[in-house]
């Protein structure tokens, strides 16, 4: 699987989403010091910040393109490509890499076809690295959405993940 291609039913869903989009431009146009908070609606909608909507807000609050995607690329919050339904954020922080950490995002990443930074085709799932969830008692650990789990083993990933469809 390719975290570069989406279905075609979520690109028919964010079709849907570009009237609600205008609506916020619309309240802040010619504004350019609401760029951050327009972002943050514009990504709570999308779930990322796709070129186009980058576009629309920036003929919308009068900048051009180049400098609303200076602050996309700049802030870590904001995401360039889509994210899944469910966020998966394995530990490799000391305590979770000794005991293992490495180990369980491998069988993530080949079950899932996706490696860190990226997302299922489908959109279900995305996958990242954190240094400490403060679980380091449990490693090595991982979060699924806000869903702690320790002593994860390569042979349980799968179970976890089965959880959240």
């Amino acid at each position: 699987m390719s975290d570069q291609h989406t279905c075609a039913c979520a690109d028919a869903q964010e079709e849907e989403l570009y009237p609600k989009l205008s609506e916020i431009v619309e309240g802040n146009r010619g504004k350019p010091e609401n760029l951050i908070m327009v972002l943050h609606k514009a990504q709570n909608l999308f779930g990322y910040l796709p070129k186009k909507v980058q576009q629309i807000v920036a003929e919308g609050l009068g900048l051009s393109l180049s400098q609303v995607y200076g602050v996309v690329t700049f802030y870590s919050f904001f995401s360039t490509s889509p994210k899944g339904r469910n966020t998966i954020k394995v530990c490799l922080g000391t305590a979770c890499y000794v005991r293992g950490g490495q180990q369980a995002l491998g069988k993530v990443e080949n079950e899932l076809g996706i490696k860190v930074g990226g997302t299922t085709e489908d959109r279900r799932y995305s996958v990242d690295v954190v240094r400490c969830i403060g679980a380091c008692g449990l490693a090595p650990a991982m979060l699924v959405n806000d869903d702690v789990y320790g002593r994860v083993k390569t042979t349980k990933v799968m179970e976890i993940l089965d959880r959240y469809e």
